[in-house]
């Protein structure tokens, strides 16, 4: 096999991908190597996992001989070849024959423990909720407006419903012409926002099962399409604004998954969704906009309307008086500044900070921590016609700002806020166990914060 490799120039590097016909040496025609890197983890694997997903086309049957010896190993392997043999064709004309095999065996010389052969499952739930999230950030924002997207909402939550262990509970919120809210504001000029009679502004999901042992709300934007309004995006970069919804799917999914999953952890969701369009009804810089919990604020940026939807969905959910809080948006494109495109910015109270960091090590999304300093209490309060500004102008530290001002509506609960700005949608060529699209990021970190919420605390020594 050495002398193989060394002909086939593979060096077993991340990525690296070679085929070889096996010339019936052994049973499988077929045998496809993947690269690990310098050291075998739960993220190389899973990578490796998706990288053979795309590999194989036309198998009747694979098997995987990754190293899966622990439930982490297994765990990954199971989400890497999920995701990384997912594709988004629904409108595709001839959308091709599907290729996916129809028996896939995982080889691992621990089969036989309960713990490896209970990963399985969990782990095909969480890759079921990052695809059905991929397909809702994937679909045209023509079609996935508000109201369509509530719609969905409601139709998955019945759908799980059906092989749930435990029911989630769905309800639509309505949004009347005569409200001020900020959520109303920002979808006042889209023809399917909720500021018309009837138009749902919010869809709200609760899991509660009766030996729940703690209570997270989780909040997510949900803006199907963000034109900017007035202060409209340039062109190249309104194209992938579909994406804008990505953290009202990730909430849902979580949600659902936790039910799947049976966890004793009542979840509270709340997706706030809208349209941020241009027309004669738009909301102008200058505005001053009253939130649901009632403190009101000066608008100087159209296109700073996530933090405006979000401050009403927080605001519902304080009121269900959740242990944590956490919310999570693509908000800024100051954090892909910051951090780039692969890596979500992580801000709030240091412990759930930690928590949700904890979360996205553990589901192999990364993130990092980043700071809200003291005085960006009075860049938000900067406003002289009302209670906070929304913008203040200042290129340097937005990402910051707007968690800042989101937390001025979290009602002193534990939160942490989650900007996924960059890694939730791939601009490149798939790669690993991302497709090109739609990540789904923060579905899998989500499902560990709930996760580790259920699990029992660790006993003092005696």
């Amino acid at each position: 096999m050495p002398g193989l490799l060394a002909t086939l120039g593979a060096q077993g590097r991340p990525g690296e991908v070679a085929k070889v016909p096996t010339n019936k040496v052994i049973a499988s025609p077929l045998l496809v190597l993947v690269g690990l890197g310098e050291e075998v983890t739960p993220d190389a694997v899973r990578r490796a996992a998706g990288n053979a997903a795309r590999a194989v086309t036309n198998a009747a049957s694979v098997a995987l001989a990754l190293p899966a010896d622990s439930p982490a190993l297994v765990r990954a392997v199971v989400e890497g070849w999920g995701l990384g043999g997912y594709s988004f064709t629904t409108y595709k004309s001839k959308p091709g024959t599907p290729t996916a095999p129809a028996e896939v065996v995982l080889l691992t010389p621990a089969a036989r423990r309960a713990d490896v052969a209970a990963a399985v499952e969990p782990a095909q739930v969480v890759v079921d909720g990052i695809a059905a999230a991929r397909d809702w950030v994937n679909t045209p924002p023509g079609d996935l407006t508000p109201p369509a997207f509530a719609d969905a909402i409601g139709a998955a939550v019945k759908a799980a419903n059906k092989e749930a262990r435990r029911p989630v509970a769905g309800s639509r919120s309505t949004c009347s012409t005569s409200s001020v809210s900020t959520s109303s504001a920002v979808a006042a000029c889209s023809r399917s926002g909720p500021a018309r009679p009837r138009r749902r502004a919010w869809s709200s999901l609760t899991y509660a099962p009766k030996d729940a042992v703690a209570h997270v709300a989780l909040v997510g934007k949900g803006i199907t399409f963000d034109s900017g309004g007035l202060w409209i995006k340039p062109a190249a970069s309104m194209a992938t604004m579909k994406e804008d919804m990505a953290g009202a799917a990730a909430v849902v999914q979580a949600t659902i998954a936790a039910a799947r999953l049976g966890l004793p952890v009542r979840v509270s969701a709340f997706a706030a969704l809208a349209e941020n369009m241009v027309g004669a009804a738009s909301m102008r810089p200058g505005d001053v906009l009253t939130t649901y919990a009632g403190t009101t604020v000066e608008v100087t940026n159209t296109d700073a309307e996530g933090r405006l939807v979000l401050a009403d969905a927080l605001g519902r959910a304080v009121e269900r008086a959740p242990d944590v809080l956490v919310d999570i948006a693509t908000l800024t494109g100051h954090m892909v500044l910051a951090l780039g495109d692969k890596m979500a910015g992580v801000l709030g109270d240091d412990a759930v900070v930690a928590e949700v960091l904890a979360a996205g090590e553990a589901a192999g999304e990364d993130a990092w921590p980043m700071p809200i300093p003291e005085f960006y209490d009075e860049r938000i309060r900067s406003s002289k016609v009302a209670d906070l500004a929304q913008y203040d102008g200042i290129r340097w530290g937005g990402g910051i700002f707007a968690a800042a001002f989101l937390r001025e509506f979290t009602g002193g609960l534990p939160w942490a806020h989650l900007d996924i700005a960059g890694p939730t949608f791939n601009k490149g060529g798939a790669n690993g166990h991302l497709a090109s699209g739609a990540t789904g990021y923060g579905v899998a970190t989500l499902v560990e914060v709930l996760r580790a919420r259920a699990a029992p605390a660790p006993s003092e020594p005696s």
